[in-house]
């Protein structure tokens, strides 16, 4: 039996109709008489989804222990459903994590069963619960999904339909009841469901559902081999020469994609296979790589000959709706060797392929690049020289030919020169050697006496015919000799501007080893670079960097291999370079094997940095543990000790001292270990805020209770905006930042807690007047198990700034020192402000949303 097929409703937050499209789905083929039941539904006693349960069959759900002497939610029993073999199974939520000890551990892996057993599965999931876009949900709406599912198996779906719905339509579904009960509409309607949490997950959705519409589209032209373009979506191919105009060309595609939503923009570079160095500036094609990444483009090298056809057959390959190509750089004489490759892919594009033209500086500056050696002079020119060469002189004869009185001879073999001229100058040396001797030959039998023999009577005419063949050669070579000291001359520049960009990178320790091989790529238009190394001579190849497709396992499977050293090598593939072009390539793997040499040096700095960081605050701790816990500890000691003493008869007054005394020695205790704790989630890196919008006033009176009273007054405006926080990271952090003013401000001086706007941040300052600190010395005290001055052992481990600070960083703000105006230090909060709020609008996300 074959696989089932799989149809999934996606919708863009909880109560947008899935499950009711689903039933009603499930109606229909139980209609036409499908055989159909119900694996599981969620129906959140929501009135209509569960009338839509009538008159489908229903699989009983398994229930069990949760391990509490209860049961736990109801889940799918996949048993059944094999059992039963139905034709369509309907299985909601697609992401649920089910029970601990049920057949598999999520619903998905339950539906990937049933398909497996050919039983086709209508599912339901939120775009919430993709995995790929969980940082994206959560900075949208603050609440980490913890449920979800991978983004393959719902791309898998044979059949994916978007149950959409406006912001405002669900609201007032909420609003009504129809998706939540009563006493949750109000929290729902205030925090997960505001507008525009669900603006922006709807076009979440609907551009997730947009691309796997595209992947499905590029599917079906593939299978039926579909060459023109069906413009379903605005992209946009911009064509780069290397040149200094491609920075003009991007910018103007990126205003032409920024006019409608979802347009894309293709940056294409097109080397040809004898590229060379000089083919393109490899400096300039990294600008512009940059900058259309940096518009959210993407860069493309295509290898082609033919770069019209190449262009046009990239274009068509991507479903490509505009092409943007520069005017030509040609000065006006050269278009005699050809119209262009913008004129030519005007020409030869559909009509539903629009060519743009752009202007720009460079236009008529002539080419900043010649091409390469074994094309300097173009296949075109060539055959223009050969055919100058050949046709010019046979036309020119039988032009004189025809004159009764012909000019001359001297003059006749001025002309024929100036065609052996005009032949090397276009097409280079072996067409002029062709146009002297065939010119020569023309001169004796057609215009030298006796005409019509190759014999000569006169020798004044045979040094004649003779010098003009010299000096036809000579202008040959010459002309010749220039072309090719152009070529070095641009080969020269271009390796001068290879070994610079090489040369500023190595002084930089910008460029990373992939970079590097892209540039490789394209300087030499290859198809793969890849960098291998091995241990020894009996160790395999193994490939510590790559770029391109297939790359290469072994150096002698590549067409160009560089060895770096005795166990390291650079493979390309795609043609056999020139000698001359080994010596840049030599220059690029000697860089690569040191940037593969500073990654890992670079890594092996960072292992050790974080080790030394470990020792030193494990080496602080130990200290720590050693007297500053002991402190306390001692004292609760004592205390219990003197109250299990029976040699000692204490009073009710001594017995509650000695309690107090328990009690504070645990309330130290307890602080230490909560920043030693809260120190040790920050150095592993696993604070995870939960940002909300809440008001100042109602979260920094209760980071006071832990200060004796009065020590601290607090002015704080109702005016104030809300500020995007995680409350409890906010209270921990001014906690330990009052207590740190408190210890150090003298007596009778409380310390001051104020609040301000300013633009789209909050302050709040916490002002004290004790000793201060030496600007030298700000920033150390924010460092873990610093304490400033001779503050008493005892009075803390030193972690408190540390940790508020770590605790404002995590939450988008920052903790300064600055001197308090009058004598003492001001610790300076800044949180991110919610623009258009105020105080009094507080909001309490949910701790997780089901659908």
């Amino acid at each position: 039996m074959g696989r089932g097929t799989l149809r999934i409703y996606l919708g863009a937050a909880p109560g947008v109709g899935k499950t009711y499209a689903m039933l009603s789905e499930a109606h229909r083929r139980v209609g036409r008489g499908t055989d159909c039941v119900i694996g599981f539904v969620a129906h959140h006693d929501r009135p209509r989804t569960l009338a839509l349960l009538e008159g489908v069959e229903l699989i009983e759900p398994l229930g069990g222990p949760d391990g509490d002497g209860g049961t736990h939610a109801p889940e799918m029993d996949v048993e059944a459903v094999l059992a039963r073999r139905p034709t369509v199974a309907l299985v909601d939520e697609l992401a649920h994590t089910n029970a601990p000890g049920a057949r598999n551990a999520k619903r998905w892996q339950d539906v990937e069963e049933l398909l497996a057993a050919g039983i086709s599965v209508i599912s339901t999931v939120n775009i919430q619960h993709l995995e790929s876009l969980g940082d994206v949900v959560e900075a949208i709406t603050g609440v980490r999904q913890q449920e979800t599912v991978p983004d393959e198996v719902v791309r898998r779906a044979d059949q994916i339909e978007l149950v959409d719905m406006s912001p405002q339509a669900l609201r007032r579904r909420l609003a009504h009841g129809n998706v939540y009960q009563s006493d949750k509409v109000d929290a729902a309607l205030s925090n997960y469901f505001r507008p525009g949490n669900l603006t922006a997950l709807r076009e979440l959705a609907l551009l997730w559902t947009a691309d796997r519409a595209d992947e499905y589209l590029q599917k079906y032209r593939g299978e039926h081999n579909i060459r023109s373009t069906w413009q379903a979506r605005e992209r946009i191919v911009v064509g780069l020469t290397g040149g200094p105009e491609g920075r003009t060309l991007i910018r103007r595609a990126a205003r032409m994609a920024a006019k409608g939503s979802g347009s894309e923009i293709l940056a294409v570079y097109i080397a040809r296979h004898d590229g060379g160095l000089t083919s393109a500036s490899p400096k300039e094609l990294a600008l512009q790589r940059t900058l259309v990444e940096d518009l959210g483009g993407t860069f493309h090298h295509v290898i082609g000959d033919d770069i019209p056809s190449a262009l046009l057959e990239f274009a068509r390959g991507v479903n490509a709706t505009q092409i943007v190509l520069g005017s030509s750089r040609r000065k006006s004489w050269q278009y005699v060797f050809g119209p262009g490759v913008g004129a030519t892919v005007a020409r030869e594009s559909t009509p539903d392929l629009d060519v743009h033209i752009v202007t720009h500086e460079e236009v008529g500056q002539g080419r900043g690049l010649p091409l390469a050696r074994g094309a300097r002079l173009g296949r075109s020119r060539i055959l223009w020289g050969w055919f100058i060469a050949v046709c010019g002189p046979a036309l020119l004869a039988v032009v004189l030919s025809s004159l009764d009185h012909g000019p001359g001879l001297a003059n006749d073999v001025l002309l024929f020169l100036s065609l052996t001229v005009g032949a090397a100058l276009v097409g280079g040396l072996l067409p002029a050697l062709a146009s002297a001797a065939l010119c020569s030959a023309l001169l004796n039998f057609y215009f030298t006496p006796p005409t019509r023999t190759l014999t000569i009577s006169d020798p004044e005419n045979i040094v004649a015919i003779v010098i003009s063949f010299a000096v036809a050669v000579s202008v040959a070579s010459v002309v010749d000799l220039a072309a090719r000291r152009t070529h070095q001359a641009a080969r020269l520049r271009a390796e001068s501007e290879i070994l610079s960009f090489l040369a500023g990178s190595v002084l930089r320790g910008a460029t990373t080893l992939d970079a590097l091989l892209e540039r490789v790529r394209e300087t030499f238009a290859m198809e793969s670079v890849a960098l291998l190394e091995r241990e020894d001579d009996r160790t395999p190849w193994t490939r510590a960097g790559s770029v391109g497709p297939r790359p290469l396992e072994r150096p002698e499977d590549a067409d160009v291999d560089m060895p770096v050293g005795d166990h390291m090598a650079l493979a390309l593939c795609g043609r056999v370079l020139p000698a001359e072009d080994r010596r840049v390539l030599a220059a690029f793997a000697a860089q690569a094997a040191v940037v593969l040499d500073r990654q890992r040096l670079q890594d092996e700095a960072d292992r050790a940095r974080r080790l030394a960081e470990g020792n030193r605050i494990r080496t602080a701790l130990l200290a720590a543990v050693s007297h500053d816990l002991r402190t306390p500890l001692a004292a609760i000691k004592a205390s219990v000790t003197s109250l299990r003493s029976d040699d000692v008869a204490w009073s009710e007054q001594d017995e509650a001292e000695l309690l107090e005394s328990i009690e504070h020695g645990a309330d130290r205790l307890d602080h230490l270990v909560g920043n030693l704790l809260d120190m040790s989630r920050l150095q592993t890196g696993t604070v995870t805020p939960l940002i909300r919008e809440v008001d100042l006033d109602e979260v920094v009176p209760m980071a006071l209770g832990g200060v004796p009273e009065g020590s601290a007054l607090l002015d704080i405006p109702e005016t104030l905006p809300m500020v995007a926080v995680d409350p409890g990271l906010l209270e921990r952090s001014v906690a330990n930042i009052v207590e740190n003013a408190v210890k150090y401000a003298p007596e009778g001086a409380p310390v001051l807690v104020a609040a301000s706007a300013l633009g789209d941040r909050v302050e709040l300052r916490v002002m004290d007047h004790g000793p201060g600190v030496p600007d030298d010395a700000k920033d150390r005290i924010f460092a873990p198990f610093q304490r400033y001055g001779d503050a008493p052992r005892g009075a803390g481990v030193g972690l408190g700034l540390a940790v508020a600070r770590g605790f404002a960083e995590a939450m988008g703000g920052t903790l300064n020192a600055e001197d308090t105006p009058g004598g003492g230090l001001t610790m300076v909060l800044t949180l991110r402000a919610v623009t258009g709020t105020r105080a009094g609008a507080r909001t309490v996300l949910p701790a997780q949303v089901t659908s």
